[in-house]
């Protein structure tokens, strides 16, 4: 009998119907958040560098906080505090001593980043997985689906030891901090989630596929492609669920699932359920808590305060670096519809801190969000500001309309003959007309972005499309050493990362006419 799964589902189910308080004003719990934060991190350096004690006794916090601390990126974060953190100095921005530090995909300035992750964040970040998980009651599951297995698709567990630190994915940092009552139901378990090699775990996890009964899978959407397809093949079946029958639930993150949602479906036998998640290496920013919508609702209420940025030319250059002194709202003054770059304020430690992260409220009655790009990677090289959500649902349409499978594309904004042009280079294994492809995605964008469409006419004389092999994306980042749970293929190549792809590009083209 599934006794476990009877009481984990009566458990969720409780957790469902305890009556709702009424519903609490966003700026009234981000404001607790605030002074939560100010008054835990008073006496650390930087706490007292900023007079932590004088902003916490002013009537309005939220505008004495804005008024004395200093925006930062990361390389300002670093450089001021965080390293000496890493070298094993407590009380930096954070009371203790900083144990875990999270390498984060280095898809912007740096190549890696170090992220302090303090056991505030892990038990936050605990938090709202659970409260995620409950959101399987809405559903009616039979009790024996909460005593499957959940395959969560993340980084080594077996983190690097600095002598004052662990380092590692942030994924394999929470893995390995995963509550004792989630280990029955964890899969690929320890001794898979240990090994480094991206290809090894891959492989191992192949292998003992047929073993599992999994009812949710966790991870970045192109590599649970990848790893679909493995098992497919090995098993030599038609799709996942001929191995996995009761697989239910998809928890995706990371990237925006739509350019993969078409290649995706067809590795499944029946529909499933997506939910999507915000996790970053910074904190738990938001989550998908019903469906009929592809937005997620910010977390409020669990430490981590937000501001947000109009991302503008009145803040930030046409590189996406931010001004000195940005204009910065709270949740009480933000608007739907307007692009808004993050500034997080954490229980590990950031400070009016630019995640690099893009997004815009779709709506202000759930607080709920999507993201439309990082502030390193819009083109607008004559001012057509094409965000990384117009590229995404551009590829959506398109691959949906000629019935392809786009599972990889990155664009650039190049110099053509005096003016400027767009050079998207795209992933597929389909057969595909590629005038047909460009034709079909310059007339999409005209159609998502204005700005677009008069630039076309002007200074955006051209559209370059080079098709390509999906595997060659992966062979790229798998040169650079950039394989696994959190590296993603950017969407916009600017500077050494368009030299050093075109490089790529170049030198295998040579070699195979060798």
């Amino acid at each position: 009998m599934a006794i476990l799964g009877s009481i984990l589902k009566r458990t969720l189910e409780l957790r469902e119907r305890i009556p709702r308080i009424r519903k609490v004003n966003g700026y009234t719990q981000q404001a607790k958040v605030l002074k939560k934060l100010l008054t835990k991190a008073e006496f650390t350096a930087l706490g007292t560098h900023y007079n932590f004690s004088k902003i916490i006794s002013e009537p309005d916090i939220v505008n004495a906080f804005q008024n004395t601390i200093h925006t930062h990126d990361y390389n300002s974060m670093f450089k001021k505090w965080w390293f000496r953190s890493l070298n094993g100095e407590a009380y930096v921005c954070w009371p203790g001593r900083i144990k875990y530090f999270a390498l984060s995909s280095g898809t912007s300035d740096s190549s890696s980043k170090y992220i302090p992750v303090t056991s505030d964040m892990l038990r936050a970040i605990k938090k709202i997985s659970i409260r995620q998980l409950g959101l399987q009651s809405q559903y009616d599951f039979p009790k024996e689906h909460f005593q499957r297995g959940a395959l969560m698709l993340g980084g080594s567990t077996h983190l690097n030891y600095n002598g004052t630190y662990f380092e590692g994915d942030l994924s394999g940092i929470t893995a390995k901090n995963i509550p004792f009552y989630f280990q029955h139901f964890y899969k690929p378990g320890k001794r898979i989630s240990k090994e480094r090699d991206w290809e090894t775990k891959l492989e191992e996890i192949t292998k003992n596929a047929k073993k599992w009964d999994i009812a949710i899978v966790a991870g970045v959407p192109a590599w649970v492609q990848i790893l679909f397809e493995r098992i497919i093949t090995e098993y030599k079946v038609n799709n996942i669920h001929d191995i996995w029958p009761n697989l239910e639930i998809y928890v995706h993150g990371g990237v925006a699932i739509a350019p993969y949602k078409k290649g995706f479906e067809k590795l499944l036998g029946k529909p499933i359920i997506y939910f999507d998640t915000y996790l970053a290496s910074e904190g738990f920013i938001a989550y998908q808590d019903r469906q009929g919508t592809e937005s997620c609702r910010m977390v409020l209420d669990n430490g981590i305060f937000f501001e947000f940025v109009p991302f503008n030319e009145k803040n930030f250059d046409s590189e996406g670096t931010i001004v000195e002194t940005p204009e910065a709202y709270h949740i009480g003054q933000v608007q739907e519809g307007v692009e808004y770059a993050l500034l997080l304020s954490t229980c590990s430690g950031a400070w009016r801190y630019l995640i690099g992260d893009v997004i815009k409220f779709t709506s202000l009655e759930n607080y709920e969000i999507i993201i439309t790009g990082r502030t390193k990677q819009f083109l607008s090289l004559c001012g057509e500001h094409l965000s990384q959500d117009n590229m995404n649902r551009a590829i959506e349409l398109v691959s949906g309309e000629l019935n392809i499978e786009i599972k990889e594309f990155t664009v650039a904004g190049i110099n053509y003959e005096s003016l400027f042009a767009h050079h998207w280079y795209i992933g597929t294994d389909d057969k595909v007309d590629v005038a047909i492809l460009r034709k079909r995605i310059d007339e999409v964008l005209k159609d998502l972005n204005d700005d677009y469409r008069v630039e076309r006419i002007a200074a955006l004389k051209e559209v370059i499309v080079d098709v390509m092999p999906s595997h060659v994306f992966y062979d790229y980042m798998q040169s650079i050493g950039k394989i696994g749970a959190s590296f993603k293929f950017p969407r916009v190549l600017k500077s050494t990362k368009l030299t050093d792809w075109e490089t790529y590009l170049k030198n295998k083209a040579q070699k195979n006419n060798l």
